[in-house]
């Protein structure tokens, strides 16, 4: 992949996953290739790779369209990550360090005053390194990597889910729960409080989906 490709394929991937892009809007080759300063050659080829993960839509004579995803699909995706993110935390109760753990409990301190202060968007970065501590942890890699694919689909949507009210408070009580079985090392703890986690995330957008999108 050549640079160019590389920085048109990280610009329109980041306004995707940030909800810059929506969900069904219509991209315009010849815009892209103003706002990223490629050719438009590099701009098809980002969309391509775009493609391939499934947050475009290439049709001929038509151009490319922001994925759209319906509630069905949206389930299905959080029905898969819950049997990955338990095999992931399983496996991660046997072999996290006390390092990690150490960290993953300044997380939650952190993560504890965001919410008592408001800040969504802090909290929600501290939760995607909470999650991906656990992940390197699990040393499962073909399993994490699909995760992240599923993250990166429905990133937007679940990003929304913290504005949900009294959804940060749950969430909060859910890492909680996640961090104390990994601290105790404890496999069947730990996979049944992630998948908990996952299936209230699931519940959180089938109830407000229209708020989500």
């Amino acid at each position: 992949m050549s640079l160019q490709t590389e920085a048109a394929y990280k610009y329109i991937k980041e306004r995707i996953l940030d909800g810059t892009y929506k969900p069904s809007q219509k991209l315009i080759e010849a815009q892209l290739s103003e706002d990223v300063g490629v050719s438009r050659n590099t701009i098809k080829k980002a969309l391509l790779m775009l493609q391939r993960e499934n947050l475009v839509e290439l049709e001929s004579n038509k151009g490319a369209t922001i994925k759209s995803y319906s509630m069905d699909e949206i389930i299905n995706y959080l029905e898969i990550r819950e049997v990955l993110e338990g095999l992931v935390a399983r496996n991660a109760a046997n072999k996290i360090t006390d390092a990690d753990l150490q960290t993953l409990g300044e997380l939650m301190q952190q993560m504890k005053q965001h919410i008592e202060e408001n800040e969504f968007e802090k909290y929600s970065q501290l939760n995607q390194k909470f999650h991906e501590i656990i992940y390197t942890a699990s040393k499962n890699k073909p399993a994490v990597e699909l995760i992240h694919i599923i993250k990166n689909q429905l990133s937007r949507i679940q990003f929304r889910t913290i504005l949900v009210p009294g959804r940060n408070q749950e969430s909060l009580k859910e890492h909680i729960r996640i961090y104390e079985a990994l601290q105790t090392r404890n496999e069947k703890e730990a996979s049944a409080a992630i998948e908990q986690h996952i299936r209230a995330i699931q519940k959180v957008i089938v109830q407000n989906y229209q708020f989500l999108q």
